[in-house]
């Protein structure tokens, strides 16, 4: 197995502090940059699971920096730099404490509530009568808390988040607008590629100037589901099981095998092949949703690698 990014321990000139995330972890630069490390950790059900997927990082970070740029103008975004394959440097932002989820369809999470026999997501009302996977009449806004490290993020309302005044409406108003311009574009995108945007999320924070802007990664595995447009409507009709590029896929896998996060379960055992087999089809996701080809960043000392590309972008 490659050499992969589990826990970084870097002090860069002038330093703040660190934030370590599920998967990112995010160093303060003097409260002006922040220096975002894509690992290779892997959650599903927001654990985190025990072992790194090679190159996970690096297909992260690189379809981000591409969606950023391809979404600029619709809000602006954090992003400044990409000094290094596994590392995005950005504004200094204070992020709003919630992610705004949006979705296209009955699917993951919308589609377990649904089973469950719930027809009002978020505060969203989702229709009688739907199979998995369809598509909604519109797509609806399910925001989540975000939650500290080791937390769940939790499913609320956009009146809860006014009310407790989590978010201004103002703000709020303004983050739904972004919100449905960002998944509009994100689809466009992917039908170019053959693929559906299925629900994804995004993050915003606001610039020490006040300004509202997206931060963190935008249509990546982690934070978006897509399937393939191709034979999208036959499955459908026939009860099949879509053919998906996602995350998903993992989390199914851990349903199978007994876990999903909950008290007193145990992560099933992931063997090298299934490791291999994940980082497989994170790396067919990237060629999907790009249209390039991946190519595999030297990872014979990565944290050295790391560590002498962003020092030489703090230096100049």
């Amino acid at each position: 197995m490659s050499n992969t990014i589990n826990n970084t321990t870097f002090n860069f000139p002038k330093q703040k502090g660190v934030y370590k995330g599920k998967v990112r972890e995010v160093y303060n630069i003097n409260d002006e940059l922040l220096v975002m490390i894509a690992t290779d950790r892997i959650s599903a059900f927001d654990v985190v699971l025990p072992k790194q997927i090679p190159f996970k990082g690096q297909i992260l970070n690189q379809i981000a920096s591409k969606m950023l740029k391809a979404t600029e103008d619709i809000v602006e975004n954090w992003m400044i730099a990409v000094p290094d394959p596994n590392v995005t440097v950005g504004h200094y932002c204070n992020p709003f404490k919630v992610e705004m989820v949006i979705r296209g369809y009955l699917s993951g999470h919308a589609a377990r509530e649904y089973k469950a026999g719930k027809r009002m997501l978020c505060g969203e009302p989702m229709p009688e009568g739907m199979k998995e996977n369809d598509k909604f009449p519109d797509p609806i806004i399910t925001p989540s808390t975000k939650a500290d490290d080791g937390n769940h993020d939790e499913d609320i309302s956009k009146e809860d988040i006014i009310s407790k005044g989590i978010v201004s409406k103002n703000d709020y108003e303004l983050l739904e607008k972004y919100t449905r311009e960002l998944f509009k574009r994100g689809s466009e995108i992917a039908a170019e590629r053959g693929l559906i945007l299925v629900d994804t999320k995004y993050e915003f924070g606001k610039t020490k100037e006040g300004k509202i802007v997206l931060i963190d990664e935008i249509h990546t595995p982690d934070s978006s589901r897509y399937f393939y447009a191709d034979g999208y409507k036959e499955r459908q009709d026939r009860g099949e099981a879509q053919k998906q590029l996602s995350k998903e896929f993992v989390r199914q896998w851990l349903i199978e095998n007994g876990f999903q996060g909950k008290q007193g379960q145990q992560v099933p055992e992931m063997t090298t092949e299934k490791i291999n087999e994940i980082s497989e089809r994170y790396i067919e996701l990237y060629e999907n949703i790009t249209g390039e080809t991946f190519v595999k960043s030297d990872v014979s000392n990565i944290n050295e690698r790391i560590e002498k590309n962003v020092l030489n972008f703090l230096n100049k």
